[in-house]
Formats: structure tokens, C-alpha cells, sequence
């Protein structure tokens, strides 16, 4: 793609913090002063919040640039940050609330927590797994599969979380790269009532020739599983006689903590290292900052731990923290589409994050399913996955927030390990749809093609120009794919392939992908802002845009559109949506063909797949479909495209 991305839709609702809120909050103006006066003070002091066994002189080590190690002397055992520092005075505290999609529920607090972490970490070593070795984890959200990443982490294991809505042949591979010598699982899981088999996948995933030697399995679901006396092994057995404490790794700063698969993309997937000291110390930091996370808050993640925003927003940052969790097993909509808000109000949540994908399922579903049930004690919301229409944001901060709650619009990546852009609540003037700050200590800039710093009101590419502690260290088992990827497009600078804008006052705008940038009549356009101006209409609740091959005007946009409730698609609809596009934007981002869609294409993480949407607007063979949740949308919504209206 040739010259800069237009910055073309214009947000102007700004809501500065409350003074209640500014008064109490962690984060103060002044901590982004400090960070840019001493950005590697800002880190290590960071750092030094952690439990460390030997600490560390050396901050940054950039010799062997861009394989940056950080705190590289120090060393030290993350759960001892996350766990056995808390017990003295707050072993009592709720670590978890767990609840089961069927509603079967657990407490665990810390002392409880670590107990079994130590109890499942002496299993592990009991059954042949130690320091250096990799672990499979492909499990459902249950308690166990918290328990056993930190039980890998208490005994210098690797963990490698594989997402388990994966199939056997996802799973296989992961196994393979990552040469896992163990896999921990659960006999199911159940999702939207039914059970699915995660055992029986397993044992797909390592027939033939693989580096697997044991299997752990959770029974969970009580489904029936083959089983190999040789290799497998009961997790309830494997924890039976084990004491409750169990000596924890003395591990380098720089050792691996976690494997962790990028999915969605082309070719073979990426395994994302990231290490020990420079991973905790982000994770830590911007929950708390973030989040503004006090003692007595209530916080629940909606993730699954097979992605990065389970790792270090449900597992290491909050626990580093304190914090008092919850996880849920299932689905939003099971047994009925008010299930969020009815755990919401159980629990008392006081912290939300979610993802913008399920926001907008939930403005599709209506109102009346969270106005049945008393969300007030929510104080603040979270977006983390993609940029957040504004209208959405809106939607979360009416109806979800009760128009009081600040919401924190989070940008990062698997790569970045920990947030990188996003107000701080009590600091920060939000503005639907911007994440608006660099958090303090991330040297983020928007820069041209040549690698220039783009000046406030234009578009561009995001880059990164200096390192960061929880940054990702490398691509496992391939070093030079890591440098390509990520450090070739823009000299010295991190590129981590999304498009950005900012606005008159230095915010930023993520624009997603630069693949998701549509070149029409030399003008390139970012597919989420004439998604967001869709959304923007009282008719949309969700909207994909693609770019198709168009040979007037190189591109033609190609939008697939969910409507709210009972609302029926029409020919007027359709032009109403153009003009409002045109309105909003103005006609050059005017959509060439608009198709009507029960649902949009959606990997199990909840992200759109744009590509499959690209093969339907040019009438390709259609690409992989087995990582969708909703396969069966895809042959309806090529139906549509083939009678879709267009200019």
C-alpha cells in the first residue's frame, strides 16, 4: 500500500474523570512525566514491586538488538509474587470465583490456591516433569487449568495453553513446535450445555510419532475416554498425596515462563516466548494502573486463558496483584442471553473487561437482558481484543455502566504481553473508540511509510521505538522469523502491523490490520472506521468491512451488516445506510455493496475473520473454516453476497 491512511471519521464526545474518582484513583498525571524523564527508572521501579531472590542490578541489556533482555542478573519465581507473598496477611482473601456454565461454583482463596498449586506442582515433578521442560495445557476454563500454569510456573516448567476450541490438528501442531513432553487436559468442557471432548482430541493430537510421554486429565464432565495406563494419568490421583508446600524454581529473569500460539494468520503459527522478570513486571503494572485495582474490588476478565488476555489479565497481573477474580466456564448466552449480567450481580463485579465483539452481540441482543438485573456495583469497564466502535462504546457505557463508569479502551498484543495503549481512569479524558495514551514507559509514535513521526491529526502505521520489559523475546525455534516480522518494516522500531490515527490532541486511534486497509480511488481507508460509521446508525448492531477487487476504482468496499433485534433488511435500509456512511465519513467511503447477516464469521476468540469475508466478495474457494465458531454462517452469508444490492 502506497502514502499515509486517511483519517476520515471524526469523534467529538469527550467525558473527563469525575473528581470522586480522580481523588481515589492509583494513577496520577505526574507517573507519565516521570516515565519520560526515566523511562528504565519508570520499569525498574515497576520491577521492584515484585518478589525477587536476587536483585537485579542491570535493567536493560541491548546488545544484541532486537533480542532485548531485561533485569537479565536478577532472578527470581513469579509465583512467589503471585502467591506466597500474600499469605501472611491475606491468606483468607478470594483468589477465584469460579462459576460452571451448568452453575455449579468454587471458592478458592489464596492460602487455597496455593496449596494446590503446590500440591499439582509435586505431582508434575512426582510423574517426570522439571525445570526446562514444555507443558501442553488444553483445558477448559476451570480452576485446574489456573492451577496448572502456575504449577509449571512454581517448578520452572514452560506452559504452553493451547485454546480448547482448537481441534486435534491445531493442538498437534503447537505440541510438535513447542516439543511439550506433557499435556495437562480435562476428560471435557462444557459449552452451551453439551460436552466437548477434549481427551478424545488429545489423544487425535499425539497419535503416531510425538514428543508427548504422559497425559494429565481433570475429570470434569464424566464422559467416557480411552485411556493408556503407560501414559495417562488422573489429575485427582496425581494430587492425592502430595504435600501443600513445594519449593519454588529459582528462575533467571530472562528463562521461558510461556509458548503462546498466535492464531488467525497464514501459515504455520507463531510461538510467542515470552520470559519471567520483564513479563511480571508489565502484567503487574498495568493492572494496577489500569484497572485501578483496589483491595476490595470484584474483577472478571470474560476471557479464556488459551489467549494472552488470560494469561495476564486473569492469571499473572491480577494475582501479582491481590486481586479477587472471577471465571466463568461457558458461553454469554447460556442457558439465556442475560447470563453476564446475572454473574455480574451474583458476585458483585466491580470490574469489567470484555471484548468489543461480545459488546455488540449484546447491544444485537437488547437491552432488557442486563436491565433485568442490578449491575451498580460496577465502577469500571474494559475493551481489549480490537478497536471499539464508538457507538458501542456508548452502548457499554450506558447500559452497562449506568453512564458512571470509566471505561479503559486497552491496545495490545500476544507480542506486547502486556497493555501499551489506554487511558488511566481518574487521569485520562476518554473519548469513545480511543484508546488515547501510550501507557507511561511505552514509546508508541504513528510514523509514515518512510518511518516518520506522523504529527497529531494524521494516519499512519503504529510503531514501538524503544523496548519494553514484557515484550516478547523471540519466535520459538526461529529467531530470524522473530527479526523479519516484526523489526524489518521500520528501522529500529517495533511494527506490530496495526494502523493508527491520531487526533488534535495527540490520541490515538487504532485502525486495525494495516491488511484491513482498503485502497479506493487511491484514498487508503480503514475498514474499522466505516465499520464504526455503520455501527453508528440506530439500525446496526455489528458491521464488517472488506476491500474486493473493483476495476474502476481499484477497491470496492463490501460491507456485511447485523442488524438490532426484529429490524428487517431492506433495499431503503441499505440506501439509508450508504447515505449515512456518506454523511459520516463522506462518499468516497460510501459502501459498494451492503449484505444483510444473521452473524458475522467469528474465530472462538470472538474475532471477526475478514479474510473469509474478502473470499466471498470475490467469489474465491473459501479459506480454512474449522477455527470459526459459527461455521455455518459462512454458505448463508455467500448467499447473500451473490443477490447483494450495489451501486
Amino acid at each position: 500500500m502506497s502514502g499515509a491512511i486517511e483519517n476520515l471519521f471524526h469523534e467529538d464526545r469527550q467525558f473527563p474523570p469525575s473528581d470522586d474518582f480522580r481523588r481515589a484513583a492509583n494513577a496520577r498525571e505526574e507517573i507519565y512525566a516521570r516515565a519520560e524523564a526515566d523511562r528504565l527508572g519508570f520499569w525498574a521501579e515497576e520491577a521492584r514491586k515484585l518478589v525477587w531472590r536476587t536483585p537485579f542490578q542491570t535493567i536493560l541489556d541491548d546488545s544484541d538488538a532486537p533480542f532485548y533482555r531485561w533485569f537479565t542478573d536478577g532472578t527470581l519465581n513469579v509465583t512467589e509474587s503471585c502467591l506466597d507473598r500474600h499469605l501472611e496477611t491475606h491468606s483468607a482473601k478470594i483468589a477465584f470465583h469460579w462459576e460452571g456454565e451448568p452453575g455449579d461454583t468454587r471458592t478458592l482463596t489464596y492460602q487455597e490456591l496455593h496449596d494446590e498449586v503446590c500440591r499439582f506442582a509435586n505431582g508434575l515433578r512426582s510423574i517426570g516433569v522439571g525445570k526446562g521442560d514444555t507443558v501442553a495445557i488444553y483445558m477448559g476454563m476451570v480452576p485446574e487449568i489456573v492451577v496448572a500454569m502456575l504449577a509449571c510456573a512454581r517448578i520452572g516448567a514452560a506452559h504452553s495453553v493451547v485454546f480448547g476450541g482448537f481441534s486435534a490438528d491445531a493442538l498437534r501442531e503447537r505440541i510438535a513446535d513447542a516439543t511439550c513432553t506433557t499435556v495437562v487436559t480435562c476428560d471435557g468442557a462444557w459449552r452451551r450445555g453439551k460436552v466437548v471432548p477434549l481427551k478424545e482430541n488429545v489423544d487425535a493430537a499425539i497419535d503416531g510419532e510425538s514428543p508427548v510421554e504422559r497425559v494429565v486429565v481433570v475429570r470434569r464432565t464424566e464422559n467416557e475416554v480411552e485411556w493408556s495406563d503407560a501414559r495417562d494419568h488422573w489429575y485427582h490421583e496425581v494430587v492425592a498425596d502430595q504435600p501443600a508446600t513445594c519449593e519454588a524454581e529459582e528462575m533467571g529473569a530472562e528463562d521461558l515462563l510461556y509458548i503462546l500460539y498466535t492464531s488467525g494468520s497464514t501459515g504455520k503459527p507463531k510461538g510467542i516466548a515470552h520470559s519471567q522478570g520483564g513479563y511480571l513486571t508489565g502484567v503487574a503494572s498495568t493492572f494496577r494502573n489500569v484497572f485501578d485495582h483496589r483491595d476490595e474490588d470484584i474483577y472478571w476478565c470474560t476471557a479464556d486463558c488459551g489467549w494472552v488476555t488470560g494469561h495476564s489479565y486473569i492469571v499473572y497481573g491480577p494475582l501479582a496483584n491481590r486481586a479477587t477474580s472471577v471465571i466463568y466456564e461457558g458461553t454469554p448466552d447460556h442457558p439465556g442471553q442475560d447470563r453476564f449480567w446475572e454473574v455480574v450481580a451474583r458476585y458483585g463485579v466491580t470490574i469489567l473487561y470484555t471484548a468489543p465483539t461480545a459488546i455488540r452481540t449484546f447491544m444485537k441482543w437488547g437491552t432488557a437482558h442486563p436491565a433485568r438485573h442490578d449491575l451498580s456495583s460496577l465502577r469500571l469497564l474494559g475493551s481489549v481484543g480490537e478497536p471499539i466502535n464508538p457507538e458501542a462504546w456508548m452502548w457499554y457505557h450506558e447500559h452497562i455502566g449506568g453512564s458512571r463508569c470509566p471505561i479503559v479502551d486497552t491496545w495490545w498484543q500476544t507480542e506486547t504481553g502486556a497493555i501499551m495503549i489506554s487511558p488511566l481512569p481518574g487521569v485520562t479524558t476518554l473519548k469513545p473508540g480511543s484508546a488515547t495514551r501510550p501507557y507511561p514507559g511505552i514509546d508508541a509514535v504513528i510514523v509514515d511509510e518512510e518511518g516518520n513521526e506522523v504529527p497529531p491529526g494524521g494516519g499512519g502505521f503504529l510503531a514501538v521505538r524503544s523496548p519494553w520489559p514484557s515484550m516478547l523475546r523471540t519466535i520459538h525455534g526461529d529467531p530470524e522469523r522473530y527479526r523479519e516480522v516484526y523489526w524489518s518494516r521500520f528501522d529500529g522500531m517495533y511494527f506490530p502491523g496495526d494502523g493508527c490515527k491520531s487526533d488534535e490532541d495527540g490520541d490515538f486511534w487504532l485502525l486495525g490490520r494495516v491488511d484491513d486497509v482498503m485502497l479506493v480511488s487511491g484514498h487508503n481507508i480503514s475498514t474499522t472506521e466505516v465499520e464504526s460509521a455503520l455501527v453508528d446508525h440506530h439500525a446496526v448492531a455489528e458491521a464488517a468491512v472488506v476491500g474486493r477487487t473493483d476495476p474502476r476504482t481499484g477497491q470496492a468496499i463490501a460491507a456485511f451488516v447485523t442488524l438490532k433485534g426484529e429490524t428487517r433488511g431492506d433495499d431503503g435500509l441499505i440506501d439509508e445506510l450508504r447515505g449515512h456512511v456518506a454523511t459520516k465519513i463522506g462518499p468516497i467511503a460510501k459502501p459498494a455493496s451492503i449484505v444483510f447477516t444473521a452473524d458475522l464469521p467469528k474465530t472462538r476468540s470472538g474475532k471477526i475473520m475478514r479474510r473469509l469475508l474478502r473470499d466471498i466478495s470475490e467469489q474465491r474457494q473459501l479459506g480454512d473454516v474449522t477455527t470459526l465458531a459459527n461455521a455455518e454462517i459462512v454458505e448463508a452469508i455467500r448467499s447473500g453476497a451473490a443477490s447483494s444490492s450495489e451501486d
